[in-house]
């Protein structure tokens, strides 16, 4: 099966070992980075496609029938036409729980770094504010506990359950949203009930009708002035407009952003502001551990192996 991977690049920076995936697929066509409009004729020829966010539209299917598979190093399926996909009879897998850990912590790292006020601090010292303090310690910028605090999840799938358990272990109490959209479950509730007991929201949901602009002005009034939000799922989850207000207004405690609703974002974005306080902005890299991607390579020549063996391991159609 002649296969091309569209935009590997974005998944490796020549750190990853390719041996599982050349065995699956040998002679493998690679490219870094496919322009949006290059990708019909960088497929033409191809029966299988591999990529991470090159869109396969369904103009690119329907000029390309000797096509048979596609897939993807990641878990959304948003850049693929699905139903053209059905239609032409081409197989769709993504990957699952492969960067767990790797989001997982990312999570953390922006809540501890926000409650702890690590940059401030950092900042102090480069200032020479500690050097010249007349006591040991200088501390002008309040530092929170977690234990005790109440972190709310929206998306309880492996993601969310493993931020669970790490705020658990940190003696948080956790509660689960119903997530908009999804079936309603016993021992959840409803976010906007939600929304003013929370110390720390953080999300973990799909980008859906339902769920698109899910933390609006009107939500982020609901919450406590001095709450935190952590946002690695999806970046039009949020209204990065009214996010931006409530930071600057002080009727927010902070946020930590590794999504945004386009990527790479506009020098125009809201929250490229450096003057916003209490936030903390990182260019969707809670999934790139090392490990992570690695995984995502093995998983993905999986997906692949299934695939030319009749089986259908992580298939989404």
């Amino acid at each position: 099966m002649r296969a091309v991977f569209l935009d590997y690049g974005t998944v490796s920076n020549g750190d990853l070992d390719t041996a599982s995936l050349e065995r699956a697929l040998p002679g493998i066509v690679v490219h870094a980075r496919t322009p949006q409009e290059d990708v019909p004729a960088r497929i033409a020829g191809f029966e299988a496609v591999l990529a991470n966010k090159s869109r396969i539209d369904g103009a690119a299917i329907l000029v390309n029938p000797q096509l048979r598979f596609v897939a993807l190093t990641a878990t959304g399926v948003d850049n693929v036409d699905l139903a053209a996909a059905r239609e032409a009879g081409i197989a769709v897998c993504n990957l699952r729980d492969y960067c767990t850990a790797s989001v997982a912590q990312h999570v953390f790292a922006l809540l501890l770094a926000l409650t702890h006020k690590l940059a401030e601090y950092d900042a102090l010292v480069a200032q020479g504010r500690w050097q010249a303090a007349a006591q040991f310690s200088v501390f002008p910028f309040p530092i929170r506990e977690l234990p005790g605090r109440t972190l709310g999840v929206v998306g309880y799938g492996t993601l969310g359950k493993a931020v669970a358990t790490i705020a658990t272990a940190f003696g948080m109490q956790v509660e689960v949203a119903n997530r908009p959209g999804g079936v309603r479950q016993d021992g959840r509730r409803d976010l906007d009930d939600l929304l003013p007991e929370l110390d720390v929201l953080t999300l973990h949901c799909p980008l859906t009708d339902a769920t698109r602009g899910l933390i609006s002005r009107a939500r982020l009034a609901r919450m406590k002035p001095d709450a935190v939000l952590i946002n690695t799922a999806r970046g039009a989850l949020v209204d990065t407009a009214a996010l931006a207000e409530a930071l600057r207004a002080g009727r927010l405690g902070g946020a930590g952003i590794d999504v945004l609703e386009n990527e790479p974002p506009p020098a125009d974005h809201p929250l490229l502001d450096p003057s916003i306080p209490n936030l903390i902005l990182t260019p969707h890299v809670a999934w790139a551990a090392r490990e992570a991607r690695q995984r995502c390579l093995d998983e993905l020549a999986l997906n692949v192996q299934s695939f030319l063996s009749g089986g259908r391991r992580n298939r989404v159609d």
